[in-house]
């Protein structure tokens, strides 16, 4: 996998790092704010530079967090009154009352 451009990588986080508390976007929604429709370049991006920014804020289409990731972001969701939806499996973001667009 190779790294996305530099200056894309940047637009990125500084869209990711303008998420308020307790609010989510999806990696779509990130690339959408950028005129783009690499959700996939987004989550690469998350993958190698996501530490440096509250990446539990961005979650996939289907309000779930990447795998692997759960357990670490469900204490930062609660802490921050993010709306979430319990199921069978898990959990999930209720993007419906938790999306944000700017």
């Amino acid at each position: 996998m190779t790294q996305p451009r530099a200056d894309f990588a940047t637009q990125v986080l500084q869209v990711v790092d303008s998420i308020p508390s307790g609010r989510v976007m999806t990696y779509g929604d990130v690339a959408a704010v950028l005129g783009s429709r690499a959700a996939r370049t987004v989550g690469q991006v998350m993958a190698y530079h996501g530490h440096e920014v509250p990446w539990w804020r961005v979650v996939r289409a289907s309000g779930h967090v990447a795998p692997g990731h759960e357990d670490r972001a469900i204490e930062h969701f609660r802490a921050e009154g993010t709306p979430i939806v319990e199921t069978s499996v898990g959990y999930r973001v209720n993007l419906r009352m938790a999306r944000y667009l700017p």
